[in-house]
């Protein structure tokens, strides 16, 4: 028998769901580096000198505001994207897209999100299969929206961060053969993989459809 479903944390709007989740990165980005291994160069709280740049932050890296980090993230990494939509529909799921976009690229989390949604839909059998195109529009969102129907809100969330971290996890170990990026490997996989607990599946958005 399975255990009772525990209720979730219900979100009061999506504008505090996505405070949230640019503090949990900005937390788990840390500080300055520089680290003279990393392709990016230099990067404070996350944010890399170039995205900065390109953001229109001019000022020394390392004394970039944390505000600053926090608007490009909510900017960049969650509305552009698109990574707003998922995360009024799963909190959770929106939560793996966003870490991953920081990490890995918007484009790349977008299109393993249509991916594993294509690989749930049993060959089309359950739901439309859509184009890998990396953008998340009415299409993939009413392909996740069949998902929920046909398995259940809480696993279809499961079922999905399961497929976006087995395409995560084969990308960083596919980064790490070269010898520039062998040595992230440990903290890709310690903090990025996992990082966003099943049990956060039950959460919803208050009023989201």
């Amino acid at each position: 028998m399975s255990a009772p479903q525990v209720p979730g944390k219900v979100w009061a709007s999506l504008g505090a769901l996505v405070f949230a989740v640019v503090g949990g990165v900005v937390a788990i980005e840390g500080g300055y580096v520089n680290d003279p291994n990393d392709a990016g160069g230099e990067t404070n709280h996350g944010i890399t000198v170039a995205v900065a740049r390109e953001q229109g932050y001019d000022g020394p890296m390392l004394s970039m505001p944390v505000e600053t980090a926090r608007n490009i993230y909510a900017g960049k990494y969650i509305k552009a994207p698109k990574f707003d939509r998922v995360l009024t529909k799963s909190p959770a799921v929106g939560m793996k897209l966003v870490d991953i976009g920081v990490n890995a690229g918007q484009g790349r989390a977008a299109r393993w999100f249509q991916q594993s949604l294509n690989d749930l839909s049993r060959g089309g059998r359950d739901y439309r299969a859509m184009a890998v195109d990396g953008d998340i529009g009415p299409g993939t969102m009413a392909a996740y929206a069949a998902l929920e129907r046909r398995r259940g809100r809480v696993k279809a969330c499961e079922l999905t961060i399961k497929l976006l971290e087995s395409y995560q996890t084969a990308h960083y170990v596919a980064l790490a053969k070269g010898p520039a990026n062998s040595s992230f490997i440990v903290g890709w996989i310690d903090h990025r993989v996992g990082n966003v607990p099943l049990i956060r599946c039950a959460e919803s958005v208050e009023s989201a459809p």
